[in-house]
């Protein structure tokens, strides 16, 4: 493998998901240790914010985004929780969904299309990766747009007219993931307690086994705006976020 260039972020071709398959390479020493399988080097991107738009199109042709959302990963890669909309410019806004939407025309794409972006200091909209399905960066449209992605999905393979994606409310989400070493039965510790909270609404996916790094569920408050979304979602994330095994 060469070295020139580092650091890089090397993708496995095939296979990756929530973060698997995908480490950055910042040295020749860490280069011993790259995939030995097919894959891409990208270089490494100076981060100032990590978007993601949510774009349907139907088989006839008509085409809507959802607002751009703003995400937070954690350290095994896994999105820790996301904010709607994203707290940037109308002209950064514009660009991301411009990039997202000529993303779904190239490849001529029908259905959900989840695009997410890079925005880097220097203020570039970049392409990280796509989903062709709903995605963790709109579950929060459920609660929060006028059409939740899952509805839009229907909508436009069945051809029917695109829902509604004005935003409601601001909103956050935060992802339920397997505590470190878990495994077995999952449990919720003071998930219950949290569901005095108002404008809370819990989504537990019914997975009978925990495992570390899984995502289980997730959580989604709402609030008046995006800085008290987020608010509300980190004084949540330290009792509830992580899943242990009974």
């Amino acid at each position: 493998m060469l070295t020139r260039g580092l650091p890089v972020v090397q993708k496995l071709r095939t296979g990756g998901y929530d973060g698997r398959g995908v480490q950055v390479i910042r040295t020749e020493d860490e280069a011993r240790y790259a995939f030995d399988a097919p894959s891409l080097l990208e270089d490494a991107v100076d981060i100032d914010k990590e978007l993601s738009v949510i774009v349907a199109r139907s088989t006839k042709g008509e085409v809507k985004t959802y607002p751009v959302v703003e995400s937070v990963f954690n350290a095994l890669n896994l999105v820790d929780y996301l904010v709607a909309p994203a707290r940037i410019s109308e002209a950064i806004e514009d660009e991301a969904r411009r990039v997202a939407l000529s993303v779904v025309e190239a490849m001529d794409f029908v259905g959900l299309l989840a695009v997410e972006l890079f925005l880097d200091k220097q203020g570039r909209i970049l392409v990280n990766e796509v989903a062709p399905r709903a995605h963790n960066s709109g579950h929060h449209t459920i609660e929060a747009c006028g059409t939740s992605q899952f509805e839009q999905h229907l909508r436009a393979i069945l051809g029917l007219p695109l829902g509604d994606t004005a935003q409601r409310s601001a909103a956050a989400m935060l992802n339920l993931i397997g505590a470190p070493g878990a495994s077995g039965t999952p449990v919720y510790p003071a998930l219950g307690a949290a569901l005095s909270e108002p404008g809370l609404h819990p989504h537990i996916y019914g997975k009978v086994a925990v495992r570390e790094g899984r995502k289980m569920g997730h959580v989604t408050v709402l609030a008046a705006d995006a800085d008290a979304a987020e608010k509300r979602v980190l004084a949540l994330r330290d009792h509830i976020s992580t899943v242990h095994a009974h």
